[in-house]
């Protein structure tokens, strides 16, 4: 550019032409991702190419200009403006380069098996239980876990921690838990169950053992996996899941040096698809009967079906409820000696529980994705079918259907389809990572800290960032919070904290407060002291258990004394549980929406895949009256 002259008067055209150009520049994409290589950060790169824009319309050559407006916006244009706009930056924003070249290094996530040297020095054995549900590979896993002299087993979920908490203690091995809410220490345990964000990286074990391995590829909890995996301090580490992440767990051992061993399973009796459907009709539910659907609305309005219509009593299982009351809805479900004998469930129902389903009924296929309605993925259709019948139970062959005709050539295509392959696992940074960073950007909040981090990081194509919406909501609700350390910031935004619900955010912005003035934290909130009478009751005790669930997390996470009342929190929490049973048992209501949600009308019951979807895309177009 050195030999640029000043162009003469640019005719109108021209400079439309031009600008059109450098609009194309930077709205396209491949010069931003080509110019952060170089240290030109994605919020600065419009600031850069507007001041480029300037330069070079008033520094260009004539022929240049009538070159690049023959071109006009396109991928030829890009790559002829690239150079001469990185020589321009390298020339005029030296310090902002710099700057965000610091703050990168500072945000480096690559190479995430570095992270734990410990780990890395030992000869470790990964062993690899892949397979279907209700194929014995968690079975195969926790029986070398118990014969160990020590271990560690890392749940998806609490619920799940708990019964293998149980059942290892039933069977004599001394065994301590630990989720993010309680920690059970049992005299003289050698062993733990945990949930898997808990598991500990500094204890040394004989075995581990990480289940539904193929969440390493969340994108909102993938993190936890990957530390479970790199981190672990064991001899030998037992994965189980399904095939999608086989070559992913390949490559990282081949990362880490570590042995890997697969274990290949198949389904102990195949699944059968019944090709006679419901057919739209509540009197074809059968005892053994697991009817899924994918709202909270949905499953109390098929509950309240199935009770009106046929002599069935329904259990009911869904995310809201917390463990023990999901538990003790499962075990009622499982007995033979009552009168419930049909499920009505969520997706909660894919893993987790051991459940006598003698058949799964998709009541739909189609679930709401916080931005939009959408077809339920193969794979998820797959482990919630895959329910159905179990070894050893009263229902050891599966059936799977759906409720409408309509849906079944969908479910065939779902259970037809090979497991999609999980390239990459996620990260999240902790909290030393965070801190240094923070250290380049001192006068910023929390919120606009992780907003930065998640520009700047780098990570190998192996891995990446794991979403976070939902803290960077709490971060910036505590923003307006002074006092907090950022040690603080960082773990009250991990807390578990439904961030749909403004009672559950108001209390822990209550909390927060009065942690920041040194106070004791105090619950401040009662039990009811019966049951649920309507929807909105029930509501409130799902929302009151949430808030108790939280204060336990933050009591197990700060410092002794400062969130005293532990004790009295799962007292309360476990009378909420019981009065929720006791509401679920007598629910004969239509449900309401949490918060203040505009209500649309729901989609036709039963509709299919098909129909809904071109009914949605009518819609968009407007050929369908809304």
């Amino acid at each position: 550019m050195s030999q640029c002259t000043q162009v003469s008067k640019l005719a109108k055209s021209e400079m439309e032409q031009l600008l059109e150009i450098l609009r194309w520049f930077t709205k396209t994409g491949w010069a931003r991702d080509q110019a952060l290589a170089l240290y030109i950060s994605a919020s600065f790169f419009p600031t850069a190419v507007s001041k480029f824009g300037k330069f070079f319309v008033n520094k260009c050559p004539r022929d240049v200009l009538d070159y690049l407006i023959k071109l006009g916006p396109c991928k030829e244009s890009d790559r002829f403006l690239f150079p001469i706009f990185m020589e321009f930056c390298l020339k005029q924003f030296p310090e902002e380069i710099m700057r965000f070249r610091t703050l990168v290094q500072s945000a480096d996530l690559t190479k995430p098996h570095t992270w734990f040297p410990f780990a890395r020095a030992m000869k470790r054995k990964i062993v690899y239980h892949c397979g279907p549900t209700n194929s014995g590979k968690t079975y195969n896993a926790l029986q070398r876990y118990m014969e160990a002299k020590s271990g560690i087993y890392c749940s998806p979920l609490r619920l799940l921690a708990m019964e293998v908490f149980d059942k290892v203690n039933a069977l004599g091995v001394y065994c301590s838990l630990h989720t993010g809410q309680e920690k059970k220490r049992v005299p003289f345990a050698n062993h733990v169950a945990c949930t898997v964000e808990m598991a500990s990286t500094d204890e040394c074990y004989e075995v581990a053992v990480i289940d539904e391995i193929q969440m390493i590829g969340d994108q909102v909890r993938g993190f936890a996996w990957s530390r479970a995996l790199l981190g672990l301090k064991a001899d030998e580490i037992h994965v189980c899941g399904d095939p999608s992440c086989l070559s992913l767990v390949r490559n990282i051992c081949a990362d880490t040096g570590d042995e890997l061993i697969e274990h290949h399973y198949g389904r102990f009796k195949p699944l059968v698809v019944e090709a006679k459907t419901i057919l739209g009709n509540f009197q074809n539910i059968q005892s053994g009967d697991c009817i899924v659907a994918f709202s909270r609305r949905e499953i109390f309005e098929i509950k309240l079906a199935v009770e009106r219509f046929t002599k069935h009593r329904c259990c009911v299982i869904y995310g809201a409820l917390p463990p023990e009351t999901r538990k003790q809805q499962a075990n009622l479900f499982n007995s033979q000696d009552n009168e419930y004998d049909v499920l009505v469930a969520s997706d909660a129902v894919g893993m987790g529980l051991n459940l006598n389903i003698r058949r799964v009924v998709f009541y739909g296929l189609i679930k709401h994705n916080g931005d939009k309605r959408l077809p339920v993925p193969a794979s998820q259709v797959k482990q919630i079918a895959g329910r159905a019948g179990r070894r050893g139970s009263v229902y050891p062959e599966g059936l799977t259907t759906t409720f409408q005709l309509e849906d079944l050539d969908y479910l065939i295509e779902c259970l037809k389809t090979t497991f999609v392959e999980c390239k990459s696992a996620g990260l999240f940074p902790c909290f030393e990572q965070v801190e240094l960073f923070a250290g380049q950007l001192p006068d910023i909040t929390f919120s606009q800290l992780l907003e930065k981090f998640a520009e700047s990081c780098h990570l190998d194509g192996a891995y990446f960032l794991c979403r976070h919406d939902h803290i960077k909501r709490v971060a910036h609700m505590l923003d307006r919070v002074p006092g907090l350390s950022l040690e603080d910031r960082y773990s009250f935004c991990f807390s578990p904290v439904n961030t749909r619900d403004p009672q559950a955010m108001s209390s822990l912005l209550r909390f927060a407060f009065q942690y920041s003035k040194s106070l004791p934290v105090r619950i401040a909130m009662g039990v009811p002291k019966e049951s649920a009478k309507n929807d909105e009751d029930l509501l409130n005790l799902e929302t009151k258990h949430q808030v108790l669930s939280m204060y336990m997390w933050l009591s197990q996470h700060f410092s002794e004394g400062t969130f005293p009342y532990k004790e009295t929190a799962e007292r309360m929490a476990s009378d909420i549980a019981d009065l929720l049973g006791q509401s679920l048992a007598k629910a004969r209501w239509k449900p309401e929406s949490r918060g203040r949600i505009v209500k649309k009308a729901p989609p036709e019951k039963g509709a299919s895949v098909a129909r809904q979807l071109l009914t949605m895309k009518a819609r968009q177009q407007g050929k369908v009256a809304c």
